[in-house]
């Protein structure tokens, strides 16, 4: 059986984890929460690391670079699904990466990372004449924006261009900002209640518009796919994965 350490044991995504790996046959093998308290049997992080099979990671970036550290130390694999990230903490995880197999996404759910492959494989088969917008809501409490799997949705629709995504993403429009910029892909966020989660792709030209979109309606969603994650990943060699490995794309 899996043994799995979560990071982030208290939060809402640390709990649910806990259930899916119930639900999915893995065993919790302790974790830690956001004050730096480790569960289990363990004195520290590093311990914890040594004595799981898998670490699953949904906390903060802040506390990123200690969580590959001991992933790293402890000779451990570790899911990634923090999201916020900046080029630093990509850098970080590439060298984690040379020594532990390392699964890093966006968005976790097996729907969403589906949707990103249709979104790539539409975008490479329809011409610059088509416009690409991203439409994505979260619940009130969100911190980041656009979301990681809003952004996830626009390089994949870059990469299926050919195209850099920072070379070509909008991701906001106020007052007079003349005509639409050809070739970009347009974000917007929208902040309210209690969504889990719902993105949607728009690729429209004159007289017509395809809509590729996912609505999360519970979070149990992303602990089952990050629990999934995890069981693939226990064994893999050190490297750099992320969901679309997991579904064999």
């Amino acid at each position: 059986m899996t043994r799995i350490g979560i990071l982030g044991a208290k939060g809402r995504m640390g709990r649910a984890i806990a259930i899916a790996a119930d639900q999915l046959g893995a065993a919790i093998s302790g974790g830690i929460d956001q004050e730096g308290t480790v569960h289990g049997a363990y004195a520290s992080l590093v311990e914890l690391a040594g004595a799981s099979d898998v670490l699953v990671d949904f906390t903060r970036p802040d506390a990123l670079a200690a969580h590959l550290d001991a992933a790293v130390t402890g000779g451990c694999p570790i899911v990634i699904g923090t999201t916020g990230l900046a080029a630093e903490h990509h850098a970080a995880i590439d060298r984690a990466a040379k020594s532990v197999a390392v699964l890093q996404a966006a968005n976790t759910s097996l729907g969403v990372n589906l949707l990103a492959y249709l979104v790539r494989e539409a975008a490479a088969r329809l011409g610059p004449e088509w416009d690409v917008e991203i439409v994505e809501m979260h619940h009130r409490h969100k911190v980041d924006a656009p979301s990681g799997t809003a952004l996830l949705l626009g390089d994949a629709a870059a990469k299926g261009r050919g195209v850099d995504l920072a070379n070509v993403s909008d991701r906001g429009r106020d007052g007079i900002t003349g005509e639409r910029r050809e070739g970009a892909i347009g974000f917007a966020a929208l902040r309210g209640g209690s969504v889990a989660g719902d993105h949607q792709v728009i690729l429209a030209t004159e007289g017509e518009r395809i809509e590729l979109g996912h609505r999360a309606e519970s979070r149990a969603i992303f602990a089952r796919g990050a629990i999934k994650a995890a069981l693939w990943l226990n064994g893999k060699p050190a490297g750099r994965y992320d969901m679309t490995d997991v579904l064999g794309l």
